[in-house]
């Protein structure tokens, strides 16, 4: 390095003189350089996430406005009160998708979730839903088990504030014949249906271990068993005027001693008004033993597309449908 000195001599001179190195600090400058470049770039993509965040945010409130606007339009129409839902395809989608036995089921319950998102924002007061039936038992143990499993999982999530029941205020009913279920997803299903006991803006019926036949002969059976009590207590208290005889004479046959109330009171579905739309995907026409009962007045919709791929525009499409048919089926059901 090169520095300038002052020489005191005869003739003062600025020279400039070679002078031996001096200590010097030794500045990592790559070093600074790479710690600041990574924090440049991870800001920028803190940034650059947070842009897409507030996009995704911006792009998701609109479409729920344009859907909500969608649902305002249709309200002027012929409302449906109760939607059931069969979900069929589920399999057939994961070996479509070449997924593991199983994951299908996973990815049908966010169909499912969606499509409770669509009912209650359209004002759908009840909501039932095929999610297992008696003759599922008869299937491999493996995969009944495996369905148990996320049957528990999904019901404990519920009972979590974040819910859906709980963001829409839903009550929720467990409807079959649960004492068929394993104990877990049994008590899991009582403690959800405790812990949603005083929702009241909407119910969702949930129908595990059903079968619409299991149901009929069930409330059948009730009503026979309470009509038989209350004769024998009426008998017993010496104001039954000898009834007991009276309903096994031959005489008493052209009369109902039960009727079409008695029966549909002991129905597991009597928490819910007869359903307006039944949806099955998959394009199946069939009912499967579900709702028997129910449906004899009910629009009728079955998209071609598997469970875990109903969109809203099927669900949609299925509103529209109702609302074009509705005059008739009401035409119908007054004639009864």
């Amino acid at each position: 390095m090169w520095s300038l000195s002052v020489a005191h001599s005869h003739s003062s001179c600025i020279s400039a003189l070679p002078t031996s190195p001096a200590p010097t600090v030794s500045i990592q400058y790559p070093r600074v350089l790479l710690v600041l470049r990574f924090s440049i770039y991870t800001r920028f993509l803190r940034m650059e996430k947070g842009g897409r965040s507030r996009i995704n945010c911006i792009f998701e409130n609109l479409v729920t406005f344009l859907r909500r606007c969608i649902f305002y339009v249709l309200s002027v129409g012929p409302f449906p009160y109760h939607i059931a839902f069969i979900m069929d395809g589920n399999r057939r989608y994961a070996k479509k998708q070449n997924f593991m036995e199983g994951n299908g089921h996973s990815v049908g319950f966010l169909a499912l979730l969606s499509m409770l998102k669509y009912c209650y924002e359209l004002g759908v007061k009840y909501v039932t839903i095929y999610a297992f039936s008696i003759d599922n038992f008869k299937r491999q143990p493996e995969e009944v088990q495996s369905l148990m499993d996320l049957m528990q999982l999904k019901i404990e999530g519920l009972i979590k504030e974040e819910s859906i029941a709980n963001c829409y205020g839903v009550r929720v009913h467990f409807i079959g014949n649960l004492k068929l279920l394993s104990e877990p997803v049994r008590l899991a299903a009582e403690r959800a249906m405790l812990a949603t006991a005083n929702n009241s803006k909407a119910v969702l019926s949930v129908c595990v271990a059903y079968t619409s036949t299991n149901e009929i002969v069930r409330a059948v059976q009730k009503s026979c068993e309470q009509k038989w009590e209350e004769i024998s207590i009426l008998d017993a208290s010496g104001s039954g005027y000898g009834l007991t005889e009276v309903v096994l004479s031959e005489k008493d046959e052209g009369e109902n001693l039960i009727n079409l109330i008695d029966i549909e009171k002991h129905m597991y579905m009597a928490v819910a008004p007869d359903p307006d739309i039944l949806i099955r995907t998959s394009g199946e026409t069939r009912l499967s033993n579900f709702l028997l009962w129910q449906t004899a007045y009910c629009s009728l919709y079955s998209p071609y597309v598997l469970w875990p791929e109903i969109g809203f525009r099927h669900f949609l499409w299925a509103i529209l449908n109702f609302q074009q048919n509705h005059f008739y089926l009401e035409k119908r059901r007054k004639q009864l």
